[in-house]
């Protein structure tokens, strides 16, 4: 990111805005709150009317949360003159077009601002998916032209995309930047591609989750569902979709597969025929969800809704549970079901291993005693239920066994064949259930090698365990009903919440994650915007949690590239071929965090 020395920078005191509609109104408070004078111009006296009412709304909002004084509101709307005239721009220093996204419209606005504004005013657009090269060939001097690009609502919303055409003049490029710094935005600087870089990244994945709904993978709570408590994502896919609103989506996708001709930017049949059916989401009161009214966010139920009925049930007798493993995960999984009130008997190679399990749970439990969430009492319970043995024989008569051992499915398999020996069948009654909580491989391959395929299930926990709330249950073409019932209910019971997809790569979270990182990698590698710019516009700009980057170096590139080529193995898309940077990174050992490498350097820090 680069700004100019305050020596070099353009003196903005007069800015205009053009069209006050939501996101234009914003941007004009952001610039009257930071002390400037704002010139408004709409296109006649109702819309003007209109964008005076966003201001007030906004202002009134902000004072009713006390975050301005009725004063400050005040001085902020006494800053802003509106008008109907294009002539009144005439002294502004930077000029931000935010109307309709109609590249016609866009020009014939540029095109009248270049006879009405002096030499030295920059002209900027909001688009957030059109291209600002196109738009800039409106003027005489398009290297006066660039994006900047607010994010919805813009007096709250921080990040800002700063989109420099090829002949972008670098003193425009970095005079806007250190402006939008001084307004107290973060500015990302990104190249002229539809999407920018948010929108970019965040569609692909908007669009991959339609596809995965339209092809009746998993429901559409589940689809949300996985990725909240999965990934913390303040909202799921589908749900997000309907705020932003299904025209708006399809509008940006099919700009985006225009421009780049990615399959994976290509509109979902599905999201084509809701917007032709008027199914716009939240605005039209009804889209993936059915909402309480037009603009209401409260979903009420449809003919879509599981019902209290459909409530998943114990149909096997669950009292004890056996757990094959000892690592971290295992630990986890021990400790979830003995909080449950479960009795847990887990099997380790070795007393030493055995002993790690329990040290691990105990060691958990000082924690949460020391900050007053826990007791001795609860701790010593928790334990009395656990025990431990070097025998897989020994899990004969448990109710379902968790496998948690290594990602390797000759070893899997081995073990599998080994548990329907050992543990109960369901001749003359329910067998037990077998479990494997892989995140990557096919759960049939371990099914198939036992008399009782039937029960044979997915139970895909998430690390650390005892903290991630989601566990995704698969279900393989054998798996019975009442199994993944049983299985779904269970995970209710021990306070997870269970989300039921089929057996295929990825499952659903790491179906949709994967793709979407694996697209940061290909941006990256593009040089179109920096590994921190790329983290900055998806934290700030999506509300998620973590950057591209600092979670592929979280994770492991190792890890990342192997889900990757395992989704590209299955599926088949072109686009998931991993990008050939992750590639070298794991061929040079940069790793991520666990080797002190990766997209970045934590050796010296």
């Amino acid at each position: 990111m680069t700004s100019s020395s305050p020596e070099t920078a353009r003196e903005f005191r007069t800015v205009g805005v053009v069209g006050l509609g939501t996101m234009g109104a914003g941007i004009a408070e952001v610039f009257a709150r930071n002390g400037l004078s704002v010139v408004g111009v709409e296109i006649n006296e109702e819309a003007l009317t209109r964008g005076r009412q966003h201001l007030e709304h906004s202002t009134a909002r902000a004072v009713k949360r006390g975050k301005i004084t009725e004063a400050e509101q005040a001085d902020i709307l006494g800053r802003i003159t509106l008008t109907t005239e294009m002539k009144d721009l005439a002294d502004a220093d930077l000029v931000v077009e935010a109307v309709v996204e109609s590249l016609e419209v866009k020009k014939g606005i540029f095109r009248e601002l270049e006879s009405v504004v002096s030499p030295t005013a920059i002209l900027a657009t909001n688009t957030s998916s059109l291209s600002v090269t196109e738009i800039s060939t409106a003027n005489a001097h398009p290297g006066r032209v660039v994006g900047v690009h607010f994010f919805n609502p813009a007096p709250v919303q921080n990040l800002v995309e700063i989109v420099r055409t090829v002949v972008t003049e670098p003193s425009v490029l970095d005079d806007v930047t250190g402006f939008v710094e001084r307004l107290g935005k973060n500015p990302v600087v990104c190249g002229d591609k539809a999407g920018f870089i948010a929108n970019t990244l965040l569609f692909g994945y908007l669009n991959h989750a339609v596809a995965m709904y339209e092809g009746s993978y998993a429901s559409r709570e589940d689809i949300d569902a996985a990725m909240r408590f999965g990934c913390g994502y303040p909202m799921g896919p589908l749900a997000l979709l309907d705020l932003i609103g299904l025209d708006t989506a399809y509008e940006i996708l099919d700009t985006m597969y225009k421009q780049g001709r990615d399959r994976l930017h290509a509109p979902a049949p599905l999201l084509k025929q809701y917007v032709t059916a008027g199914l716009l989401g939240r605005k039209s009161g009804r889209g993936f969800y059915t909402y309480e009214a037009p603009d209401s966010p409260i979903v009420v139920p449809d003919a879509h809704t599981p019902s209290e009925a459909d409530k998943p049930q114990l149909r096997h007798d669950i009292r004890t549970v056996g757990v094959v493993g000892t690592g971290t995960m295992a630990s986890g999984i021990v400790e979830v079901f003995a909080k449950a009130g479960y009795d847990v008997l887990f099997v380790g190679r070795s007393q030493a291993k055995l002993d790690g399990v329990v040290a691990t749970i105990t060691r958990n439990f000082d924690k949460q005693i020391q900050r007053g969430r826990a007791t001795e009492e609860a701790k010593a319970e928790v334990l009395a239920r656990v025990s431990g043995t070097t025998s897989l024989d020994n899990l004969k008569d448990v109710d379902i066994v968790v496998e948690a051992i290594a990602e390797d499915l000759q070893v899997k398999t081995t073990l599998f064949e080994n548990l329907d020996e050992i543990c109960r069948n369901g001749r003359g009654g329910a067998g037990a259930i077998l479990a494997t909580t892989t995140s990557s491989l096919p759960i049939i391959s371990m099914a198939r090698v036992t008399k009782r395929p039937q029960d044979v299930i997915g139970m895909h926990f998430f690390n650390p365990a005892t903290v991630m709330k989601l566990v995704e249950v698969v279900s393989t073409v054998t798996t019975s009903d009442e199994v993944t019932e049983t299985v779904r209910a269970l995970c209710d019971r021990v306070g997870k919440v269970a989300v039921s997809c089929g057996d295929r790569a990825g499952f659903i979270v790491n179906a949709l994650l994967f793709p979407y990182l694996n697209d940061a990698v290909k941006m990256l590698e593009a040089h179109y915007a920096t590994a921190d710019d790329i983290d900055v516009a998806m934290k700030q700009g999506c509300a998620l949690p973590m950057g591209p980057f600092e979670l592929l170096d979280v994770v492991g590139n190792d890890v990342s590239l192997a889900i990757q080529r395992e989704l590209y193995l299955e599926f088949r898309e072109p686009g998931f071929a991993p990008a050939p940077l992750l590639e070298h990174l794991v061929t040079a050992g940069y790793l991520g965090r666990k080797t002190g490498r990766g997209f970045r350097d934590y050796s010296r820090r």
